[in-house]
């Protein structure tokens, strides 16, 4: 009886911590939903109060802008500002082209949303956003100035005019709300992120190099344990990509880190080289006998200071946070004392070289954590960052997509004479051009981006017809509007559905079409929700019928352009500098479909470990056994390759010695034994391609 008293007395206080937990995670999205509502408010009144034709778009772009996160949504408004620009000059441009000319002028604005298609696929990010909203700006403002069956009026710089002006409104109001809501934390979560993935790297590592030179390991437990790490240098490169985004959002929240962003992106380029290194060593340890291993491992070990072995514990950022300059000096005077190690054979020469070579990246992410966390003013900028393209199929292909839809819907447009037939052009050009880069998940997306237009539709055809009669001052629309905004927004901010609520969110406003003095004509109401519906439909219906590329194919092309240029590398008279070489590498990685297989992210790692010893490999040793290995290679023949590598590594052991351990030819031959190791694991892809 007791028993049961006890257990019927847990059950409020359980209910009650449930409950907590729940107003805990329903706390952020609320806010967010608050948020987007002041900011769209805000933006309306301006509007309003500066008597702008179509004030809705001021709305509709602060609806837009609201990110969850502070730093995104500023640097979406900074991006939105330029495109906006871009796009209203372009259309301005176009129009003084064909001012009467209406075959020409669609043409055109069908080529300038494909153009921005096409340079948004090339681009990531932020950045992609802005080159796809000067696409569909384009048609937004021509969406003005066209009549019922097309052809421009002359009004373009007027109107151009206005829509910057009501889009920069809507910007700058959404960054007031948010800026003085919310004080951010995008550079304290790049810097937690840096650290624990530094932090994880060198004690993972550590680990693997202290198991080998354990003398209670034998040869089995030590290949066991190389097998169980890689999964886990899988995980680690696809969270180091991931950092992307969150170093865009940091960017957006501070002009000194946006200054100071090469800095961040050698920081991250430094994880991915160490990540690179580590799968070299961990290559040479699979094949070495148990004694060698233990004996050349152990001596690595005894040339890193004691306090690059002892700190930091795995996953634990808490020592770098702490102290991230006295760390970084840690390993760069670890990296000095491994380079300077004398090395009798070109194993060792290998373990050391490549265990500089991670603790030199952990020490460009310490240069980026010590950017955000410590002495800022003092890191300084490594010059520009470096633009690689991962392919230009998939931007080409974005582009005919979107000229072909575009065109579809103008010509529609003039068959059928409808009025809001420019209307759903400009949809189906938002629909297209800013959903090229999201690849494999584009039509997903546009399909319930779509619904969420439907829905979003009857939403606003409720709020119209149903509430806003009902009211006549601003407080009172803003009160109607926030029964909407406020839930459906807090939506938004969760991972369930997202498209179909950010629909909802964004295409409230343009249907509500708020002015001034309002007008509730149900016939002008249903045709604008019909353009934007069926400009949203033909949007995702374009990816369904011209797909993008299929992660196979995309990925067979990432190995075989790696393929042909490691080629090259290996044959051309000026080959590409290291540094070139791996910031194409690493852009491929980063857009590598999450469906490529494990042994195919192996495979273009290994052929960026290759290319990058080749390169070093060509600048130090010239002769007939280098050009005939050289060019075994680059006909495909990994086993005549490896032979003529190992007639290069005996004559570079025949050199004299001035000091045994001290010769300068080990420095090439550990470079030749990483080729020949890379070479042995993957002779299948390095001989035929990515198929095999």
């Amino acid at each position: 009886m007791s028993q049961a008293g006890a257990t019927g007395e847990a059950h409020p206080l359980g209910f009650s911590a449930a409950l907590l937990d729940a107003a805990r995670a329903a706390g952020p999205p609320l806010l967010f939903g608050l948020r987007l509502w002041a900011s769209v408010c805000l933006a309306l009144y301006v509007a309003f109060w500066l008597e702008l034709d179509n004030a809705y778009w001021a709305g509709t772009t602060a609806a837009i802008v609201c990110q969850p996160h502070l730093g995104a949504s500023l640097r979406k408004g900074w991006f939105r500002m330029i495109g906006t620009v871009v796009g209203a000059v372009a259309i301005v441009v176009l129009t003084a082209c064909f001012p009467q000319d209406r075959a020409a002028f669609l043409v055109g604005l069908a080529l300038w949303c494909a153009a921005g298609a096409l340079v948004a696929t090339l681009l990531r990010n932020f950045a992609a956003y802005a080159a796809a909203l000067a696409g569909y700006t384009a048609a937004l403002i021509a969406n003005d100035q066209l009549g019922a069956t097309g052809g421009p009026n002359g009004d373009a710089f007027m109107l151009a005019i206005f829509r910057v002006s009501e889009i920069w409104i809507g910007i700058v109001c959404a960054g007031i709300v948010l800026a003085g809501t919310d004080f951010g934390r995008a550079p304290r979560q790049l810097a937690a992120r840096f650290a624990s993935l530094s932090a994880e790297i060198s004690s993972r590592f550590r680990s693997m190099l202290a198991l080998a030179a354990s003398p209670s390991s034998d040869i089995q437990s030590i290949r066991d344990g190389l097998g169980l790490q890689q999964p886990v240098r899988r995980e680690l490169n696809r969270r180091v990509i991931a950092l992307h985004t969150v170093i865009d959002e940091a960017i957006g929240e501070s002009s000194r880190l946006r200054y100071h962003s090469p800095v961040l992106q050698s920081a991250l380029d430094g994880m991915l080289a160490a990540l690179s290194a580590w799968r070299t060593v961990s290559g040479r340890l699979w094949r070495l006998p148990e004694a060698a291993a233990r004996q050349e491992v152990a001596a690595v070990l005894r040339n890193i200071p004691p306090e690059a072995q002892s700190a930091p514990q795995q996953g634990d950022p808490t020592g770098l946070m702490a102290d991230p300059i006295g760390m970084r000096r840690v390993f760069d005077a670890a990296v000095a004392k491994l380079i300077a190690l004398p090395a009798r054979t070109p194993s060792l020469r290998l373990f050391a070289d490549q265990t500089a070579r991670v603790l030199a990246g952990l020490s460009h992410a310490l240069d980026g954590l010590t950017l955000l966390v410590a002495e800022p003013a003092r890191r300084r900028s490594l010059g520009r960052v470096r633009f690689h393209v991962p392919d230009l199929w998939p931007a080409f292909i974005n582009a005919g997509r979107a000229f072909v839809a575009i065109g579809a819907m103008e010509l529609f447009w003039i068959v059928s004479a409808w009025p809001n037939g420019a209307f759903a052009i400009t949809f189906t050009a938002i629909v297209v051009t800013l959903l090229a880069p999201t690849a494999d998940a584009a039509y997903a997306f546009a399909y319930r981006f779509a619904l969420g237009v439907v829905l979003g539709s009857i939403g606003a055809a409720i709020i119209e017809f149903a509430a806003l009669p009902k009211v006549e001052t601003f407080i009172g629309f803003s009160i109607v509007i926030g029964l909407y905004l406020v839930p459906v927004g807090a939506l938004v901010a969760q991972p369930w559905q997202t498209p179909v609520f950010i629909a909802m969110t964004y295409n409230l406003v343009p249907l509500l079409a708020p002015a001034n003095q309002m007008t509730y004509d149900t016939v002008q109401f249903y045709n604008a929700a019909l353009a934007i519906v069926a400009g949203s439909v033909v949007g995702a219906l374009s990816f369904r019928l011209l797909p993008p590329l299929s992660p196979a194919f995309r990925t067979h092309r990432a190995l075989m352009r790696t393929l042909r240029d490691l080629r090259r590398i290996a044959t051309h008279p000026a080959p590409p500098s290291r540094e070139d070489w791996e910031g194409r590498m690493f852009s491929r990685l980063a857009a590598l479909p999450n469906a490529a297989t494990p042994l195919q992210r192996a495979r273009l790692v290994t052929a960026l470990a290759i290319g990058r010893e080749i390169i070093e490999l060509r600048r130090i040793v010239q002769g007939a056994e280098l050009d005939s290995a050289l060019t075994a290679f680059a006909q495909g023949n990994s086993t005549a390759a490896i032979e003529r590598f190992n007639e290069l590594d005996r004559r570079l052991a025949a050199l004299p010695d001035s000091e045994p351990g001290t010769s300068l030819a080990m420095w090439p031959r550990a470079l030749v034994l990483a080729i020949c190791d890379g070479l042995d694991d993957h002779h299948a892809y390095f001989d035929t391609g990515a198929d095999s």
